[in-house]
């Protein structure tokens, strides 16, 4: 035991570090988490006073709650450096006589800067919220906006995965937020008939499907693409290459209802035209077929050499 002690001392010794110096480790470590703290309920009773607890004050508590337990990590690092007297004459020796350092941290932390910058545009010019669902990007994964610290967004996913994407990206994508005005969402959903099918029937049949089920609501009074005259509308959209697309416009409360509302649709549709004979279109399909065994007969005219 004597000769742990004894070890331990001769580091601390090693360190430049005696008991005065660990009271003020301990004593910057207490204050980070005590000023933390502090901050952490002040922003928390500040919210939970607002009256409506919207989205955007939901997303501006998220950020400055992330973003002050970040700082105070970061200054009390850059406090306990300065008190351990080797860390700090190591720290003054690199900034002061290491030029070419100070530009590589500068270029590394670029990427974290523009994070920060970016996420404190998020915030302020609201393209989206917590709470929102969105997509980001073109082919980009659908979820809901979980947290919003000062590197990244995290989306939870549809599959409850967490997503995390830096903040200077989303600040640079195009997202399709489908909750932050209105909800209620139109839902397309298309089938491809054979040429010879019966296109009225099959018209008949899918409005008919759309007005039973449950999660069909009524559309706003602008529309696009439907006819006001008809509770569900369908149209023609497509004929090409032995196929007639159909496209059906149905309205739900919300994005989720709305693919669930397009799977029951696809079901429903799909057992209502077998019953009715009504005919899916089947692709088309060329294969050319070249017997590679055979010798090459030389064009008219080309004598062989």
């Amino acid at each position: 035991m004597a000769a742990e002690t004894s070890k331990f001392v001769h580091v601390m010794q090693t360190l430049g570090m005696d008991l005065l110096v660990l009271l003020k480790i301990v004593a910057i470590l207490f204050t980070a988490w005590f000023v933390e703290r502090l901050i952490y309920f002040a922003l928390r009773r500040a919210y939970k006073r607002s009256p409506t607890q919207a989205p955007e004050e939901r997303t501006r508590y998220r950020f400055f709650r992330n973003g002050v337990r970040t700082m105070m990590v970061i200054l009390a690092l850059i406090a306990i450096i300065y008190v351990i007297p080797s860390l700090r004459s190591l720290a003054l020796t690199l900034f002061a006589g290491a030029g070419i350092l100070a530009v590589v941290i500068g270029f590394a932390a670029q990427k974290a800067l523009s994070d920060i910058i970016s996420g404190v545009f998020i915030v302020a010019f609201k393209p989206f919220r917590v709470g929102d669902m969105i997509q980001a990007g073109e082919i980009g994964v659908f979820g809901t906006v979980e947290d919003i610290n000062l590197r990244h967004t995290t989306i939870l996913t549809f599959e409850h995965r967490r997503l995390m994407i830096p903040n200077s990206i989303l600040s640079e994508d195009r997202i399709v937020n489908s909750s932050i005005r209105d909800e209620r969402t139109c839902e397309f959903i298309e089938f491809e008939l054979a040429l010879h099918a019966d296109v009225e029937r099959a018209m008949s049949l899918m409005r008919h499907l759309a007005l039973l089920h449950p999660d069909r609501i009524q559309g706003p009074d602008v529309t696009n693409m439907e006819d006001p005259r008809e509770a569900i509308t369908v149209r023609v959209v497509k004929i090409n290459e032995g196929a007639i697309t159909l496209r059906m416009y149905v309205w739900a409360k919300d994005p989720v209802t709305a693919r669930r509302l397009h799977y029951d649709m696809n079901q429903a549709v799909l057992e209502s035209f077998l019953r009715n004979n009504i005919p899916f279109a089947l692709p088309i399909r060329r294969a050319l077929q070249t017997d590679h065994t055979r010798p090459v007969t030389p064009a008219h005219g080309q004598a062989s050499q």
